[in-house]
């Protein structure tokens, strides 16, 4: 199963290629990391599983300096990773999931290895490249 952490939730789509060209020095200099999924998260109307992952931090830093001045103010806050498994539905569906998966819940162990770029069209998404971290 296929799923991701959100490192920029909007960097300016005229600036495509610099955004690539980070992105893709990035990953050049990162082997896969290791995430570990730290608890379940109740969002009000959606739930998520937070992620601990110590090497993230440092990856997401160097981004931030650089495209500093595109950043929103969401990009600004602090980093929280997590993996959305359900979003914008009324609170009593959201804390009924919450419960269910709470009572299964145990931490595990995941592999990040690679990022990708998305470009918002109005409604659907479409990639604009993937990049592996090298093994």
């Amino acid at each position: 199963m296929q799923a991701h952490l959100t490192l920029f939730h909007r960097l300016p789509g005229y600036r495509t290629d610099e955004v690539v060209a980070t992105v893709k020095e990035m990953c050049r200099q990162q082997q896969p990391m290791s995430l570990r999924t730290a608890r379940l998260l109740f969002m009000g109307r959606g739930v998520a599983y937070a992620f601990d992952a110590p090497e993230r931090g440092a990856l997401r830093k160097c981004p931030t300096e650089v495209w500093e001045p595109w950043l929103t103010p969401q990009d600004r806050q602090g980093f929280r990773p997590h993996v959305t498994v359900q979003n914008k539905v009324i609170a009593q569906e959201a804390r009924a999931l919450h419960e269910r998966l709470e009572g299964a819940f145990s931490p595990s162990e995941v592999m990040g290895e690679g990022l990708s770029l998305w470009h918002y069209v109005g409604g659907p998404w479409r990639s604009v490249g993937t990049y592996a971290f090298p093994r």
